[in-house]
């Protein structure tokens, strides 16, 4: 299978292909089968997005599982405590604290 990811233009944050939209839940991931590369050039143009691309991933119970390692610690999230970030997040909002 094939899944769509990339990044929100706004919050930098790892985004997944719903079928509609964006979303931050790699489970939530759609299938983007042949229409993968008009898809993302158009979410590339409409800059909702920042570098779109096209991954294999494999179906489970949860959902989508990206097959590359680079990905499925994309979909994990950071892989350090947000407290250490430079700029912490907030978790009420998932937003910078500045």
């Amino acid at each position: 299978m094939k899944i769509a990811t990339g990044n929100d233009l706004p919050t930098g944050d790892v985004v997944w292909w719903d079928g509609e939209g964006w979303t931050r839940h790699v489970e939530d991931a759609a299938e983007v089968g042949e229409n993968g590369a008009a898809l993302i050039a158009r979410e590339e143009a409409s800059r909702r997005v920042n570098a779109p691309y096209i991954i294999d991933a494999e179906m489970t119970e949860r959902g989508p599982r990206p097959a590359h390692i680079k990905d499925r610690i994309r979909a994990r999230g950071p892989t350090v405590r947000l407290d250490l970030n430079r700029v912490p997040i907030d978790p009420a909002t998932g937003s910078w604290v500045i």
